[in-house]
This record gives structure tokens, C-alpha cells and sequence, in this order.
């Protein structure tokens, strides 16, 4: 009897493993890296595939399953038909025989057939749960293999599970909207010097200028707190309809403004909580190389209506507040590579990095404060203005909503209508 008693915590244990399967990162609002789809989240067809290959092994289990509880219901009928007989035939001695010690015996052999007729209708009753439990899940499956069904239709084309890539390639965005792309989104570019192609998005707009975006903040989706590596590197998402947060990184800035022939355009587009827009143009702008920690140079301030705030500002804290906020020349500084000129470290300070000074008076990498208002005390100890500023349009405690950062050469600016077309196309001024 050993093994009708084992074999309904098998089954348990078969059940649990299948109702209880791994969470997969399709059931998550974030995908894991190794949640089986691989690096990107997985689109409704990539869903219908993975069903599709799952539904063959789960069948199997639920057959196999199934098999087991009819031989476990063939040796229950078996043992109730012994217990039966030893019942019929211990009531039959009771009433032929004299009283002796034998007597006793059968009585307690009773005993025992009573509790093993109990243990019997326990495990029939497990049997019941287990055979309902598979019929749920029978029903669940036929419900997945509808669905299934219903996904694989709506692929007309094979399944992908990567996000969408133009295929004209250039030196930056405008050599690409040159070759005659007119679609903004995901492109590869090659600079000059560059050792391989590097995805970016790229802003053309209905003139054909071809804008390179190397930096947009949306919402505070993203931490800008981070080190050295990932600031050359790059972090963030890019994506094709232009709705994440990113910081393209500075290796690649670099090589976008530092190995091309024509004078190259910084715009940086700025947007409060109140939904007014400025910008501000800066022309020769350029990054260093690493080995110059990423050095920040441009020619002159070009246009705008955010005011010159990479030209430093005066705070009325004290007459060298100007000087020590200007940017021009300064070095990039993170939390672990501190390249400003305070006795401090304003990159730790502030939580981001940045082209530092003493500290700054436009930072764009900043905390990001919901709502936009923040306090000296939200700032911490130091004090210091640590969010999102551009204070030649909002002054300090005033962290900004949306930013972008992005290159065009200078021949390209003008294209069409001059800067009077950009400054209509950001800002209606």
C-alpha cells in the first residue's frame, strides 16, 4: 500500500511545479535579461511564439498526469474491494468461533482496516482536488491556445523583438537627412574617427535639417547620478518615437564635434512646468577627447531667447559669482572624477555630471524635482543648486521640466527660413 500513499504527494508536487512556473518578465512592468526573450521586452508576437513552443511540453505533463491518477484510482477500487473482504470475513469469525485470544486480535486488525477506510476516503478526496485542479488547468489551457491563436494572426510578417532602425547611415544626422531620409528616429552614424557606427536619434524636420540628440530629459524616468564610465559611455534608452530619457555619452560627443571640418551648432531646448519653451545656440561648440576629460569649448553664444547661461551668472553672493559659473573651457566632472575648480566636489554635491566650475550656472544632468520647485534644504547641506537649471531664464530653486541637447552644422541652421524657422519650430517666438 506504500505506494498508493506516496503517489498523490507526487502528484502534488507535479501540480505545484506546474502552477507555480518561474514569473516570466512578459508579467512584469520591466523585462528581465534573462527572462528567456533576451535583451528587448517581448512584442505580442514574440508573446505567441513562446506559447506556441511552451504548449507542447505542458500537454505532455497534463497527460502524464492524468495516467497517474487512473492508476492511483485503480489501486484505491483494489483496496477498498480487500477491506470488503477482511471486513466480511472478521464479522464471520466473530460469530462462528468461541472467544479466545484470536478474538482480540481481529478486533484490533478491525481497528486498523477502519483507519486505513479513512485514510482511503482521504486520499480520495485529494484524488477529487487533484482531478479538478487539472480540469481548471485544461480549461486555462484551451483558454492560452485561443489567445495563441488569435496572436499568431495578427503576424502578417515574421516576428521581431527589437526595436525599429532606419536604414540610411552617415557621418551625424544631417549627412543622413542629405542622403534623403525625412522620418526622425533611430540611425546609425559613423563620425570620421570614429572605430565603429553608434545608434542615435535624429530630429529632421520638414526643411531637411538633420538634428543629433545627445541629450533629453522627459520626466526623471532615468537616474543622471551616475559615474565616469557611464557618462562616456552613454545610459539611458533610446527609442524610435523619441518618449525616453538618455545621455548619448561623451565619447561619442566627442567624436560627433570634435573630428568634422564644419563649425557645429549646440542647441539646448528648455521647457518649464508652466509648458513655456526657450532655447539657446551656441556655435564651434566642441568636446575634448578623454585624455582632456572631456573638455567643453565653444566659439560665442549664437541666439536664443534663454539667455547665455554657459556664460555664467552673477547671483549677487559675490562680484566673482560670474566668473566662477561660466562653463567655456571647463572639464566634465563626475562623483569619482573630480576635475572642477572648487576646494569641493561639486559633481558629488549636485548628484550628476556635468561641465563644472565653481560650481555652475546651467545644468541640465541636474536632479530632477517634480513640479519644478525645490528648496535649499531639498538641496542638502551643501546648498547648492542641484537641479535642472538654466538660471538666465529661471533663477536658482527652479529645477526645469524637459530638456534637449542636439548638434547641427552651422550651414544647416539657417536652411530655409534661418533661425526665424527654428525659433517658430521651438517656442512660437
Amino acid at each position: 500500500m506504500a505506494p498508493s500513499l506516496l503517489a498523490p504527494a507526487g502528484i502534488f508536487l507535479l501540480l505545484f511545479s506546474f502552477s507555480s512556473a518561474q514569473t516570466r518578465g512578459d508579467s512584469m512592468a520591466t523585462c528581465n535579461m534573462n527572462d528567456g526573450f533576451g535583451k528587448y521586452c517581448p512584442t505580442t508576437c514574440g508573446v505567441a511564439d513562446y506559447l506556441l513552443n511552451y504548449l507542447p511540453g505542458v500537454n505532455e505533463d497534463l497527460t502524464a498526469m492524468q495516467e497517474q491518477l487512473e492508476t492511483i484510482a485503480n489501486l484505491t477500487n483494489g483496496a477498498e474491494e480487500t477491506i470488503s473482504y477482511m471486513k466480511d470475513s472478521t464479522t464471520s469469525a466473530q460469530k462462528s468461533a468461541l472467544p479466545d485470544p484470536y478474538y482480540k486480535k481481529s478486533s484490533s486488525m478491525l481497528d486498523d482496516v477502519l483507519r486505513f477506510e479513512k485514510t482511503i476516503i482521504a486520499q480520495e478526496q485529494q484524488i477529487l482536488e487533484l482531478q479538478e485542479l487539472i480540469s481548471s488547468n485544461e480549461r486555462r489551457m484551451a483558454d492560452l491556445k485561443t489567445h495563441a491563436f488569435q496572436l499568431q494572426q495578427k503576424c502578417s510578417q515574421p516576428c521581431r523583438d527589437t526595436v525599429e532602425t532606419q536604414s540610411i547611415t552617415g557621418t551625424d544626422c544631417q549627412d543622413i537627412a542629405n542622403k534623403g531620409a525625412t522620418t526622425s528616429g533611430l540611425y546609425y552614424v559613423k563620425p570620421a574617427k570614429a572605430p565603429q557606427q553608434f545608434l542615435v536619434y535624429c530630429e529632421i524636420d520638414d526643411t531637411g535639417r538633420g538634428f543629433t540628440v545627445i541629450q533629453r530629459r522627459r520626466d526623471g524616468s532615468v537616474d543622471f547620478s551616475k559615474d565616469w564610465i557611464q557618462y562616456k559611455e552613454g545610459f539611458g534608452y533610446l527609442s524610435p518615437d523619441d518618449t525616453t530619457e538618455f545621455w548619448l555619452g561623451n565619447e561619442k560627443i566627442h567624436l560627433l564635434t570634435a573630428t568634422t571640418t564644419l563649425p557645429t551648432v549646440l542647441r539646448v531646448e528648455l521647457v518649464d512646468w508652466e509648458g513655456n519653451k526657450k532655447f539657446a545656440d551656441y556655435n564651434m561648440f566642441r568636446i575634448g577627447s578623454e585624455a582632456d576629460k572631456y573638455r567643453l569649448t565653444y566659439g560665442f553664444y549664437l541666439n536664443g531667447n534663454a539667455g547665455d547661461a554657459f556664460d555664467g551668472f552673477d547671483f549677487g553672493d559675490d562680484p566673482s559669482d560670474k566668473f566662477y559659473t561660466s562653463h567655456n573651457g571647463m572639464q566634465f566632472s563626475t562623483f569619482d572624477s573630480d576635475n572642477d575648480r572648487y576646494d569641493g566636489n561639486c559633481a558629488q554635491q549636485d548628484g550628476s555630471g556635468w561641465w563644472m566650475n565653481r560650481c555652475h550656472a546651467a545644468h541640465l544632468n541636474g536632479q530632477y524635482y517634480q513640479g519644478g520647485r525645490y528648496t535649499e534644504k531639498d538641496a542638502g547641506e551643501a546648498g547648492f543648486d542641484n537641479g535642472i537649471i538654466w538660471v538666465t531664464w529661471h533663477n536658482r530653486w527652479y529645477s526645469l521640466k524637459e530638456t534637449t541637447m542636439k548638434l547641427i552644422p552651422l550651414s544647416r541652421l539657417n536652411a530655409q527660413g534661418g533661425q526665424q524657422a527654428g525659433v517658430k519650430q521651438f517656442g512660437g517666438l
